[in-house]
C-alpha cells in the first residue's frame, strides 16, 4: 500500500515569532565561548534532565539525583527496578542520537527501530532493531479506563512509517524545528509500538533537531518543557474530533500542536541563556580569546580532556560517531593545526594530548 504523508497545518504569526526567538537564542549560545568546565557541566546536566523528564512523563519515579546514581552504577533502589531500566535505556539511546547527529546521518527507519530497541534494552548497546507492532493497541485513561486514542491498525503501520521518514527526508526546505515538531506528532499518532512510543518520539525529535544544527551544544531539554505542564502537552498533541485514527486524527489540522512545539523550543533555548549566565557568574576563568580559535568539534573534544590527560582516536570516533579511519585522520589534522600533540607514537595505540597552548583550557577544571 502506497501512503503519502501530507500534514495539515498553518505557520501562524505566533509560530513565526517563536521561530525568531529560537534563532536569536541559538546564535547567542553558539557564539558564547564557554570554558570546557562550564560547557561539560551544563551538557551533562541537560542530558540528566532530559532523561529524567522524558521518563517522568511515562510515570518514572526516580528523581534527578537518583538517576545520576543509577547511571554511575553507584545506586540501586529496591522496588524501582523498572524505573532504573527505563533511565538506563533512555540515556543510552540519547547517546546514540548524539553520535548519529555528529556524523550528520539522515533519519532512516532502521535508526528509529534501533532507538526504540535501545529505549527498551536496560542500557545495553548490543541490540536488534525492534520491528513494528503486529497487533492493535489502544491508549486508555488511567482512571476511567476509557479509550483515549486508538492508533492505526498494525497492517498500515509500516507504510505510514515509511511515508513519515520519506517526508522528513524531502522537506529540508522547511525550518528544522517545524520538521521536528511534525515528525514528533506523526510518530505519536502512528504509535508503531506497544510500549515506548513517547520516549522514542522525543528522541526522534532530538535527532532531527541535532542533525539540522539545532543541538545548541547539547545544552537544552525540550522534555523539561513538556513535563512541567503535562496537561498542555497532552492537550496539544491530542487533536481530532474522534479518538479513532481513521475518523479524523489522520487528517487533523495540527496547527495548535506546531504552535505549542515551537513555543517550547523557544522557551527551552532561552532557558539555556539563563543557565549559561548563572554558570558564568560563578567566577570561571575567562578563556574567550583562546576558545574562539577552536571549531565546534574541537570545543566538544575538550570535554574528553576533562576526564583524562591523553585520549585515543577511538574515543574521538565514539564521541562523533566516526569510523576508525575518519577519526584517525581528524586527529592527524588536529596535530598539524597545533590543537593536539602525539603523546604515544605507537601505531596500534596512538594517544594524543592537548598542545601546551590549549592545556590551560582544562587545567583550571581540577
Amino acid at each position: 500500500m502506497l501512503i503519502k504523508f501530507e500534514p495539515n497545518y498553518t505557520i501562524t504569526p505566533k509560530t513565526i515569532n517563536s521561530l525568531m526567538r529560537i534563532e536569536i537564542a541559538k546564535e547567542k549560545v553558539l557564539h558564547a565561548p564557554l570554558t570546557p568546565m562550564i560547557l561539560n557541566s551544563l551538557r551533562e546536566t541537560a542530558r540528566l534532565y532530559t532523561t529524567h523528564y522524558s521518563t517522568m512523563i511515562e510515570g518514572n519515579r526516580l528523581d534527578p539525583d537518583q538517576i545520576e546514581e543509577v547511571l554511575k552504577h553507584e545506586g540501586h533502589f529496591p522496588g524501582r527496578e523498572r524505573d532504573e531500566r527505563e533511565v538506563k535505556g533512555y540515556y543510552t539511546a540519547l547517546t546514540q542520537v548524539e553520535q548519529w547527529a555528529a556524523a550528520h546521518q539522515a533519519v532512516t527507519e532502521k535508526m528509529i527501530k534501533t532507538l526504540h530497541a535501545l529505549v527498551m534494552a536496560d542500557g545495553k548497546t548490543k541490540i536488534k532493531p525492534t520491528e513494528y507492532r503486529d497487533g492493535q493497541n489502544v491508549i486508555k485513561d488511567g482512571r476511567t479506563k476509557t479509550i483515549v486514542y486508538m492508533p492505526p491498525e498494525a497492517k498500515d503501520v509500516p507504510a505510514l512509517m515509511t511515508a513519515m521518514v520519506d517526508w522528513i527526508d524531502k522537506n529540508k526546505e522547511l525550518p528544522y524545528p517545524i520538521v521536528a515538531g511534525i515528525a514528533h506528532y506523526q510518530f505519536a499518532t502512528i504509535h508503531p509500538y506497544y510500549d515506548g512510543n513517547g520516549r522514542t518520539a522525543r528522541l526522534l525529535t532530538t535527532l532531527i533537531l541535532h542533525v539540522g544544527g539545532y543541538d545548541l551544544k547539547g545544552l537544552y531539554s525540550l522534555e523539561e518543557y513538556y513535563a512541567r505542564n503535562l496537561g498542555a502537552y497532552y492537550e496539544a498533541i491530542s487533536i481530532g474530533e474522534s479518538p479513532n485514527y481513521y475518523m479524523g486524527r489522520a487528517d487533523a489540522d495540527i496547527t495548535k500542536w506546531v504552535e505549542y512545539f515551537i513555543e517550547g523550543m523557544a522557551v527551552s533555548f532561552e532557558n539555556v541563556l539563563k543557565y549559561m549566565a548563572e554558570a558564568g557568574a560563578m567566577g570561571a576563568i575567562d578563556q574567550t580569546a583562546l576558545m574562539r580559535k577552536l571549531d565546534p568539534r574541537q570545543r566538544k573534544a575538550l570535554g574528553l580532556f576533562l576526564k583524562s590527560e591523553v585520549i585515543t582516536s577511538r574515543q574521538i570516533g565514539e564521541l562523533f560517531g566516526f569510523k576508525p579511519r575518519t577519526s584517525a585522520q581528524l586527529c592527524a589534522d588536529w596535530v598539524k593545526s597545533g590543537f593536539l600533540e602525539i603523546a604515544d607514537p605507537s601505531n596500534k595505540s596512538r594517544k594524543y594530548k592537548l598542545s601546551k597552548l590549549y592545556e590551560k583550557l582544562v587545567k583550571h577544571a581540577d
